[in-house]
C-alpha cells in the first residue's frame, strides 16, 4: 500500500512541508511534471523549490515507454553527483508512471525493460511522490508502472514501485477536456469491472471494487445534482479504489487488449480501453450496456474503425502482445483460459474495433 496520503482541496499547497523531512544534503528534488503546466506559472509557483531541485516538464501525448525512462534516469545521473532526495511525478497516469519508474531505475541496474513483468526488482526505490491531475488511472496508488518497451507494453510490477507519499488535491483536476475526463474516467469503471468479476476477487479487493464502481455510477450515469467540486472530489476516490481493487485482484480482458493496441498503434490507455470494451458485451455483458448509456449521456464519441487497415504483422503483433498479459487472462477465465482465448478470437475481437 501507499503508506502515506493526503486528500482535499488546496492540499497541494503541503507539499513543502511533506518533503522537508526527506531532503538530503546536496541530493535534489526532481519534479516531472505534465508540460501542459509548463506556461501555467501560478501553478508552477506554489512548487517551492530549494537549492539544485530540478524541474523537467514531459509531454504526456504518448504512452511512456522504456526507452524515455532510461533518458530521464542517465540525464539525472549525469546532472547530479548524488542520488536525487526524491522524484515528485505531477500530472496523468503518464506521468506518475514515469515517476515510479525513474525512481525504481535510479537504484536498480540496466535497462527499465529488464524489469517489466513480476517482482523482477531487487532494490528499492528512491523515495517518490504521486499527485495526480487527472482521475481514473490508479496509477497514484497501484504497484505497477505501464511502459512500452523495445518488445512489450508491460508495468514493473512490484513491492517497490508504489509511490511512498500521494498529494490527492480535486482542485488540480479542474480544467481537464471532457473526452479526457470521460476516456480516464472509464478506467476506473473498468479497473471495477474486471476485478469485480475475475476469478482472483476477495474480499479485501471486493470492498474497494464495489466503492468505486458505485461512485462512477452516481458521477457519470445517475447523479445531474453533484456539483462540479464533489464530482471531482469522488471521481478523485473512485479513481483511488479502483486502484486498490486491482492492485489486490487484478485486471481482465479489456486491459490485455489494449495493451495491444497501445502497443501497435500508440493508441492512450484510457481511450483504448473504451474502444475495445465498447465490444466485449460477450464477457462483462450488463456492464457494457451501462457503459454505452454512460458514452450517450455525455455525448462522447468512441472512434471507429481503428483496426481496419492493420497489416497482418501488425494484428499478429497486437494479439501476441495481447496473449502476453497472462495474470489478466488467468483473472478473467481461470487457469484454463488458454481454451477461450484464442488468437482466432481475439483477432476476431480486435476486427470489430
Amino acid at each position: 500500500m501507499v503508506p502515506k496520503v493526503v486528500f482535499g482541496e488546496g492540499c497541494f499547497d503541503q507539499l513543502t512541508t511533506i518533503l522537508s523531512s526527506h531532503k538530503k544534503d546536496k541530493a535534489p528534488f526532481i519534479y516531472l511534471i505534465d508540460d501542459v503546466f509548463e506556461t501555467n506559472t501560478e501553478f508552477i509557483d506554489r512548487i517551492n523549490l530549494r537549492f539544485n531541485d530540478k524541474l523537467i516538464f514531459v509531454s504526456a501525448a504518448e504512452e511512456p515507454k522504456t526507452s524515455q525512462v532510461d533518458k530521464l534516469v542517465k540525464d539525472i545521473r549525469s546532472e547530479f553527483t548524488n542520488l536525487p532526495s526524491g522524484i515528485i511525478g505531477i500530472g496523468g497516469g503518464t506521468l506518475l508512471d514515469l515517476a515510479k519508474a525513474v525512481s525504481i531505475m535510479l537504484t536498480n541496474k540496466g535497462s527499465a525493460a529488464d524489469y517489466q513483468g513480476w517482482d523482477l526488482v531487487k532494490k528499492k526505490a528512491v523515495y517518490h511522490v504521486g499527485i495526480p491531475t487527472i482521475s481514473g488511472t490508479g496509477a497514484e496508488v497501484s504497484r505497477t508502472t505501464v511502459l512500452t518497451g523495445p518488445v512489450r507494453k508491460l508495468g514493473i510490477n512490484s513491492d517497490f514501485t508504489p509511490f511512498d507519499q500521494v498529494i490527492l488535491d480535486p482542485e488540480l483536476t479542474q480544467g481537464v477536456p471532457k473526452n479526457q475526463w470521460f476516456y480516464t474516467g472509464m478506467d476506473c469503471f473498468i479497473h471495477c469491472v474486471e476485478s469485480l468479476n475475475g476469478t482472483f476477487l476477495n474480499a479485501f479487493s471486493q470492498s474497494y471494487g464495489e466503492k468505486a464502481y458505485d461512485l462512477c455510477m452516481e458521477i457519470f450515469l445517475k447523479e445531474d445534482s453533484l456539483s462540479e467540486a464533489e464530482s471531482r472530489a469522488k471521481l478523485m476516490m473512485a479513481s483511488w479504489h479502483g486502484g486498490m481493487s486491482i492492485a489486490y485482484s487484478q485486471v481482465g480482458v479489456a486491459h490485455a487488449m489494449s495493451y495491444g493496441l497501445g502497443y501497435v498503434l500508440g493508441t492512450k490507455h484510457g481511450i483504448g480501453n473504451c474502444i475495445v470494451f465498447n465490444q466485449l458485451e460477450e464477457y462483462y455483458g450488463e456492464d457494457v450496456v451501462l457503459f454505452k448509456k454512460m458514452v450517450e449521456k455525455h455525448g462522447i464519441e468512441i472512434p471507429q474503425g481503428v483496426c481496419a487497415n492493420l497489416t497482418d504483422e501488425q494484428m499478429e503483433t497486437m494479439i501476441n502482445v495481447a496473449m502476453g498479459m497472462v495474470p489478466l487472462w488467468e483473472n478473467a477465465f481461470g487457469e484454463e483460459w488458454q481454451s477461450i482465448v484464442t488468437s482466432e478470437k481475439l483477432k476476431e475481437l480486435y476486427l470489430k474495433m
